[in-house]
């Protein structure tokens, strides 16, 4: 397991606070730029966006490019489409390739599994659509970094080709609570038990939190693709993200473990921002480095 600190500075950790309480009062502009035309005829019967930013090769089909499948935070029960739309346009340009945001149903009027099934219907369409496994990535934060560890489990299990690699920002992966910085980190961060109690019941409604693929920490870990790991060393659920990590490396996985000092939870949003601050440039950065480095080895 390659664990990095990614040093931050207080001010740092003040601009990201400040930068995250404008976003609903000031939103991001989409760049003109983006483009919006869908890179595959159909998703698989379920609702999605397609972004693509324009660093692409001109006249790249998706199967040349491949495909980065986008899940959404929110506690798996709140979406917003613009915001969603903006980090699609971010995540296109560090991924090279289009990028499809998944409008997986929310709870609690569609609990588990309705989101997954659908994040699993998804990707299943690439793949119908002569995608190639080995070109997709899965990306996503907080509840959507769930859904797609989720995802990777399910797949394996049911025999998928699984995609070529996957980006989880602020994942949380133990669903029963367990994780010591849930307690350790209260009144750090912008979430607490209280609203990881809320999210599972509405998620899970009735179904068992210590149990994979919902709780993928449960789940039989080896012979997943490439992880990368992002957290905030304040964040309820650092240890959500590490105790994973140290999981699927004790099962002979290849995973990295980011931890960004200082920062809270959803401190990746701040690039959204048309002038994205520090602590984001190296986020995009580094999800950039990363994934550059998964295409080169295949």
């Amino acid at each position: 397991m390659n664990v990095t600190h990614i040093p931050t500075t207080p001010d740092d950790s003040a601009a990201a606070l400040a930068e995250l309480r404008t976003l609903q009062s000031r939103p991001p502009v989409l760049p003109a730029d983006a483009d919006l035309t869908p890179a595959l005829p159909h998703t698989g019967g379920i609702p999605g966006e397609w972004v693509t930013a324009p660093r692409h090769p001109a006249g790249q089909t998706a199967s040349e490019a491949g495909v980065t499948i986008y899940v959404h935070g929110g506690g798996f029960e709140y979406k917003n489409p613009h915001l969603e739309q903006v980090m699609a346009y971010r995540l296109s340009r560090a991924t090279g390739r289009p990028v499809l945001a998944v409008d997986y149903r929310l709870a609690p009027a569609h609990p588990y599994p309705a989101a997954l099934d659908d994040m699993v219907a998804a990707y299943r369409s690439l793949l119908d659509q002569d995608v190639p496994a080995s070109r997709i990535i899965l990306a996503g934060e907080s509840a959507g970094g769930t859904l797609l560890l989720s995802a990777l489990l399910v797949l394996k299990q049911a025999g998928d080709p699984l995609p070529a690699a996957a980006v989880a920002i602020s994942p949380q992966t133990d669903l029963t609570l367990s994780s010591p910085s849930i307690d350790a980190n209260d009144g750090q961060d912008f979430v607490n038990r209280a609203v990881l109690d809320h999210v599972r019941t509405q998620y899970l409604a009735g179904a068992q939190p210590d149990r994979a693929p919902q709780s993928p920490l449960h789940g039989e870990l080896d012979g997943l693709p490439p992880l990368l790991l992002a957290v905030g060393s304040k964040e309820v659920m650092l240890d959500d993200a590490r105790r994973f990590a140290e999981a699927v490396s004790a099962a002979g996985g290849n995973v990295c473990l980011d931890i960004y000092d200082g920062m809270p939870h959803a401190f990746h949003a701040t690039v959204l921002s048309a002038t994205p601050l520090p602590i984001a440039t190296i986020l995009l950065h580094r999800i950039a480095e990363w994934i550059s480095r998964q295409d080169r080895s295949r």
